[in-house]
Parts: C-alpha cells; structure tokens; sequence
C-alpha cells in the first residue's frame, strides 16, 4: 500500500507503504534463539515465553532484540556456523542474492531458466486486474495461460535482481558532517544520495543496461551503501488462482496461524526480443518440502522497521502517531465499505476491492503493533536495550560526551510533538491521492492558478498548472463525498465541533451535511466543471466556495507543519549520530533496521504456543476444507467452485502452510524460503500476530512467519488447476 504521508506519520507510513501484507504495510523475525557461540542445534528455546519479571525494571533485553536481518555485504557466517554448523561461502550468498527480486511493494525470486517468477497473490491483484478484458473477472475466477503465447504482458512491473554492493560510507558521509545545521544536512544527504546513485548507474551502463542505483542508509546513516540492480520492465501474468483461495480466511484470518491459504502466482520475465528471460540463476523447486526443525532463510526486501528507536520515540508513537493512523484507517475503511456495500453494480470495481484489501491489512497490522507498544513488558524490555546501549558509551569517553546528551534532547523533540497532538489526528495523510476527496485535491492544485494570474504568469505556465488539474480524475461521487466527510470529521474529532476554526469551516454544521453542500456547490467536484472554472477566472472573479474551505484548513495546518518541519531534520540528525555511535560499537554483528533492500533470514521450522493448545509447524488441505464446511456461508471462507470436486488424485493430507522463526516484515511478501542447498521450500506472506510489534522489537519466543508450502502450490497446480505446463516447468521437465 501506498499513501503520502503528512510529516507527523512520516515513520509509520514509510512502513506501510512496503507492504502490502506482512507485512505488515504495513505489516511486517529470523532464527533460532541460540546466540553465536552456542552448540550447533537446529532447536529454539522453550516453547513457552518467559513471564515477564516484576518489577519490570529487572528485565533485560534479548540477544536478538534487534532482530536477524541481515545484508549481504555483512553476512552472517561466523553466526550460522556456531548456531546451525553450517557455513556456506561466497558463492551461495552470490546465488541467494541474485535468485532474489524485488518487485513493486514486494519480494519474489526466480525459479526456473526460463524467467519464471513467483510471488504471492496479494503481491500480483493489481496485475491480475489490470490484464482482465471488460468481461472477465479475473480476480475472482483466477488465471492460467495454459501456453506461453496465453500469458498476458503486464504494465508497470518492475523486478530488480541485487547484482551489486559498494560502500560510498566515506564518500557521503564526509560532505555531510560538514554541513552546518541539521536541516542542511538532511538536504545535502538527499541530493548527495542521488548524484551518488546515478554517478555509479552512468557508469555501469545506466538505463540502456537495465541498471538502477539506489543507495541506502543503514544504521541511521553509519553505512552507506550502493546497490546496484539489474531492472526487467517486460513481465507478462502466468497464473494467479482465485481470489477465495488466494485469500482464503479474509480479513479474520490476516496475520493469525494455523493458516490454510494458496497466496501464490507466477509472472515470467521477458526480454527485449519479446523471448522468455535466460534465467541461469534462479531457484530449484524442491518436492520434499520441510519438517519440523529445519533449518531455512527467508530471501526477501523488508520494507521498514524502527529497532533503533528511542524508548521516548517509540512512546510518542504510542500515544499519538499509532492512534492517529489507527482513526484515518477505520474512517476510510467505513467510506469504502459504505460505498461498496451500496452498489448494485459489481462492475468497475476491483480496484476499490483491493484497496480496501490494503487497508484493512493495515489496520489489523497497526492495532497489533499499538498493541505491543502499549504492552510494559515489551517498552521495559526497549529500555533494558538503551540501559544497555547507554553504558557501552559510557564506558567509551570518545564517545560518552557526544553521544549521551542525545536522549535526553530526541525526548525534547517529543515533548514538542505531544504539543499538536490534536493536529496529528486532524491532518493525518492530508492529501493522499488515493484516500483524500478529489474536491480536495483539486482545490490544492487550483489555488496557485490565481497567485500565478496575479504575478503576470506566461501561457505556458498558467495551462501547467491546468494540467496538473486534469490529471486529477473523478472518482464516484458517492466514494468521493465519503472521503471529504471523513476529512470534516477529523477536524470535528481532534479540535471539537465548537472550535471556532472547525465552526467556520463547516459553517456551523455536521460534517455529513457540510460535505454534501459543498459537494453540491463547488466546481471543484468534478473534473471536467473543476478545470472550465479554474481557467475561465480573472483576479477578480468570486472564489468557489471549495477554495475558502481549503485555505482555511490549510491556515490551520501550516503551523503543525512548521512544528514537525522544525523537529523532523533535528530528529534525523539525532538518530544518525546514534547510528554510526551504535555502529562504532557493534559493528555489523547487529543487523541495521529494514529499508525495502535485500537481507538474508535465518530460522527453524516449527510451531508455537497458543490458546492453551499448540499451532503445528504445517497445515493440510484438510484444514482448508474443515474451515470452509465449519463456516457455511462465510464470505471469508468460502471454496471457489473448482475447490469444491477436486480431482480424484488431490492428496489433502498434503503440507499447505507452514510456519518458521524468520524475522519478517512488511516488503518480505513474496519472499522465498529456501534451504541449505538453496532449494524453494516456501513462500512467504504473512506473520502470525504475536510478529506484528516486530516493526520495533524481535521476540522469536512467539514470533513465527507464515508461507505457503511449495507442496501446496504443485498439488494445486496438478490436480485442482490442470496447470501441468508450470509444474513440468518447475520440476525440471522443461518448458512448452
């Protein structure tokens, strides 16, 4: 999921948008529990979580608090060796690493010679909806190009391959401990990452080779780092099943385990020549799968997690950031369900399906997350780990002096957030194209257009702004008048309907009649009357009555901005001279926070504790079909009709999901899981609840990562789908 944050969710919405399911954004832990040093076992701790100590300020912080994902340029050998007895050298990070791929939002690998990619469904909807014709509906009825000349070329995939990783540390470090204040440095760290970038893209060919650069900060900015991708833009859809088994659960399932779901598809990589990719380095497909207790690594892009956070940080997120987001999710949510559960017409609509999808994945993820911040074992045990973090500086005086006042003035910054608190929740993601009404959105491009008149602006650059305009397309009115009521609301919630600021701005009504006036009475509520009045006005023409509404919020909004804008590089610069302190210390023996860049997962099959029972390591098709006849007549898991007389030969005691102690997070879907001999074992898609506070902290007691089982997958393929093209493909017969 996507949304363009305000800066006050800046941190949280970077999150959401890598994931589309832990992702979780939303939404998003490797390994087994034993530290370096101990014997070599594949085995985690006891089952049970230790009970938390009273009083609180005995605990202690875990070993791998900081979690285990780790990059490739600092891979953890000498850690497998001494936990797994197991030490794979050069070569198998090199195919690990380039088996891998990130596409949009997502992860995925690729697993045959012939370019064929895999992924989850939920990673592949909007593809799957974009290739149907007018009278298909691919998303509920699925997918399979039983030829190669039957694959359906896809728009705007990207899938980038890791090829390489430089470290530019020196180079952009340097210049921007020079600068003088924070906000310069923040500037000249933007502009320095990107001329790093497409320097060293120029110089492996650039475009005309497929080379993107992209270089990334880890540990707040105490390594830099340029990796260097090879993209391929020409994709084309192989197979997506149903959207009923794709998704099977639905929301009530979404990040809990047991889980029976086939969230699988495939793409496959073409070249210029309009011929299948050569994909030498791509995954083997294995048919035994995993057992209880297996080693295995999780290949994928983590999108974003906060473990270097302060305790102050992570409080303010609990009382202000989370909860405000929280409230902008169910307000948006209730719009798009209103608006769906009103309509007749099921034509038209599958991207507000799965829009609403993404959003009631990041609400679940974002409430289980607020959960764990506000759990005092779980914040006791943050601050057990900067007890800690604090003394290694003390006990360095090079770094002592320097380095400790940092605390205290990042729990200053904080303190002057709590101060528009208010504002937080009345603002949050103020102009998001895809969930802020489009009579906003249009009114915030129309209101240069006068300014521009009145400073003699050219032709050229008033119909700039005239496109700008045009490019903001209707949406249905009905949807659209939900989201500016929703916005309304806000106001009313965080400042009170008897503000004078919210008076004035609803006139002195409730939002659902103020929203449906003002729908009424603006041109701003269509595109096509927006763009006629906006380029028939004169300095002197009578404002819409939209444009004194945008003003005024944005009168009341410009000072919160002014807050955040002053408090955001100070806070950057803070965590960053943290980050190369704590870097200084540890070196990479503690993997960096996620930033949607390639690491490496290690963890063991195997089940956890839960409801007074235990969840197994591996699901069956017999629990997918014991919850589709113990829920007669859920939507949530309900059998597409092919599933429901599957073919003689269909084995249901075959492994369908499975669960591990991989250190995941939002941006990890469509991971591969793979073994020792870097065979796919598994698809990732998901996390089980007690993983959603892994943005902040790894427990790997309960933490466990849900994936499909690729058991699952060619059962499916050969005897409910007929797709015996893919499986030969996947099973090393070939490809036709």
């Amino acid at each position: 999921m996507r949304l363009h944050p305000t800066p006050a969710l800046l941190p949280l919405l970077a999150a959401l948008a890598a994931c589309a399911t832990p992702a979780p954004a939303p939404a998003p832990a490797p390994a087994p529990a034993e530290e370096p040093g101990a014997p070599a076992a594949e085995s985690e701790p006891p089952d049970a979580p230790p009970a938390p100590p009273a009083p609180f300020d005995t605990v202690r912080a875990g070993a791998f608090d900081n979690g285990k994902m780790w990059t490739f340029d600092a891979p953890p050998t000498e850690y497998l060796q001494s936990t797994y007895d197991f030490s794979p050298g050069d070569d198998w990070y090199a195919r690990a690493r380039l088996g891998a791929l990130r596409i949009p939002g997502c992860s995925a690998s690729l697993v045959s010679p012939r370019g064929l990619v895999l992924t989850n469904h939920h990673c592949a909807r909007d593809f799957v909806t974009q290739v149907a014709a007018d009278d298909e509906n691919l998303l509920d009825e699925g997918f399979y190009a039983a030829t190669l000349a039957e694959e359906r070329a896809v728009e705007d995939f990207e899938a980038d391959q890791l090829v390489d990783i430089l470290d530019v540390t020196a180079e952009i470090r340097d210049a921007v401990d020079a600068a003088a204040d924070a906000q310069a440095r923040s500037a000249l760290r933007d502009s320095l990452t990107e001329a790093v970038g497409e320097r060293i893209r120029e110089e492996r060919g650039g475009e005309d080779a497929g080379i993107e650069v992209e270089v990334v900060s880890l540990y707040n900015g105490g390594l830099y780092s340029a990796y260097v991708f090879r993209r391929y833009t020409h994709a084309r859809l192989v197979m997506a099943p149903e959207l009923q088994i794709g998704y099977f659960g639905g929301d009530p399932d979404n990040f809990t385990y047991p889980r029976y779901s086939l969230d699988f598809a495939f793409f496959r990589l073409y070249g210029d020549d309009g011929e299948p990719l050569a994909t030498d380095d791509h995954f083997r497909w294995s048919e035994t799968g995993t057992a209880a207790g297996d080693l295995v690594f999780i290949l994928g892009n983590p999108g974003s997690t906060s473990r270097l956070q302060t305790v102050a940080e992570l409080k303010y997120r609990r009382d202000v950031e989370m909860p405000a987001l929280l409230s902008f999710l169910g307000s948006r949510i209730e719009a798009i369900e209103g608006y769906l559960d009103g309509r007749e017409d099921e034509s038209g609509v599958d991207e507000i399906r799965n829009s609403v999808f993404s959003l009631l994945n990041a609400q679940k993820a974002y409430t289980g997350m607020l959960g764990g911040l506000r759990d005092p074992y779980i914040i006791a045990r943050r601050a057990a780990a900067e007890r800690d973090f604090r003394e290694s500086l003390r006990a360095d005086s090079s770094l002592a002096a320097e380095h400790l006042p940092l605390f205290d003035r990042m729990a200053e910054l904080q303190a002057r957030k709590y101060e528009v608190e208010a504002e937080v929740r009345a603002f949050a993601v103020l102009g998001n194209p895809n969930y802020e009404s489009a009579l906003i959105l249009r009114t915030l491009a129309a209101l240069p257009y006068r300014n521009a008149q009145q400073q003699g602006a050219s032709a050229e650059e008033l119909e700039e702004i005239l496109d700008g305009l045009k490019g903001i397309a209707n949406r249905p009115r009905e949807l659209d008048e939900a989201f500016l009521r929703a916005r309304m609301q806000d106001l009313v919630d965080a400042f009170g309907a008897d503000d004078p600021s919210v008076a004035e701005l609803l006139g002195g009504r409730g939002a659902a009649e103020a929203a449906a006036a003002l729908m009424e009475t603006s041109a701003m509520a269509d595109s096509a009357s927006a763009v006629d009045a906006v380029a028939g006005e004169t300095p002197d023409s009578a404002p819409d009555p939209a444009v004194a509404f945008v003003q005024g919020l944005l009168g009341r909004f410009r000072p919160f901005r002014g807050v955040m804008s002053s408090v955001g590089p100070e806070e950057e610069a803070i965590a960053a001279r943290l980050g190369r302190a704590r870097f200084e210390i540890d070196g990479t023996r503690i993997p960096p926070d996620a930033t949607f860049s390639l690491r490496l997962a290690d963890g063991v099959v195997k089940g956890f504790p839960y409801n007074g029972t235990v969840a197994p390591a591996h699901t069956t098709f017999y629990g997918l079909y014991d919850r589709h006849y113990s829920n007669p007549g859920s939507e949530e898991w309900a059998l597409p009709a092919r599933w429901t007389n599957p073919s003689p030969d269909f084995d249901l005691s075959t492994p369908l999901n499975f669960v591990s102690t991989g250190d995941v997070i939002g941006g990890n879907s469509g991971s591969p899981v793979v073994n020792r001999d870097l065979e796919v074992v598994g698809l990732l898609f998901d996390g089980n609840i007690q993983s959603l506070p892994g943005d902040y902290i790894y427990m790997p007691e309960l933490n466990r990562s849900v994936a499909v089982d690729v058991r699952g997958i060619l059962e499916a393929l050969e005897d409910v789908y007929g797709a015996a093209r893919i499986v030969e493909e996947l099973t090393g017969e070939g490809s036709r």
